[in-house]
């Protein structure tokens, strides 16, 4: 899959501007697990797919995934550009399976992988709760039943004719 030539000079400069890591949904997740007490690395380099967030002794991990560049499907963020729709379409196809990759191969060390969307880390409330069950897993050493991928709750203005739900990302 080739990029395909950025078209507006302004649009080129919009993408540039992008940011990759220590994005405020990254930082409100920083936040969130400091609060609770939560130790972790940012972005260590030594596991597969070098997490937003990771506890290698606790056995843990955490991706912090932007709406659109990920594709969440069930978030008014997660929407599909019209021009070069199929190039789109192919670029979230393979995140998604990257995505996958790196959680199966944390998963295959032993280590519980949970995913937040962008939309929730932004979402003050749904981010306490998660981090929540995340201490909670901690405390008891355990993998809980409560599952840590989080969904989104669509809204109004966004409705979208249902699809079917993507395994993938749901399954972590």
């Amino acid at each position: 899959m080739k990029t395909p030539p950025a078209s507006d000079p302004a649009r080129s400069a919009l993408m540039k501007r992008v940011r990759q890591s220590r994005t405020g949904a990254e930082e409100a997740v920083a936040v969130a697990l400091r609060l609770a007490g939560i130790s972790y690395r940012r972005n260590f380099k030594a596991l597969p797919g070098a997490p937003d967030f990771s506890n290698k002794s606790r056995k843990w991990a955490i991706f912090v995934n932007g709406c659109f560049w990920h594709h969440h499907k069930t978030c008014r963020r997660g929407t599909i550009p019209k021009q070069n729709r199929l190039f789109w379409l192919e670029k979230f196809a393979a995140n998604r399976r990257r995505d996958a990759q790196k959680a199966k191969s944390l998963r295959r060390l032993g280590f519980h992988v949970a995913i937040v969307w962008e939309c929730e880390a932004l979402d003050a409330a749904r981010l306490k709760r998660r981090v929540e069950r995340l201490a909670r897993r901690q405390e008891t050493g355990r993998a809980s039943r409560e599952p840590l991928v989080g969904h989104c709750e669509r809204s109004e203005a966004a409705q979208r004719p249902p699809s079917a739900p993507d395994a993938s990302l749901r399954s972590r």
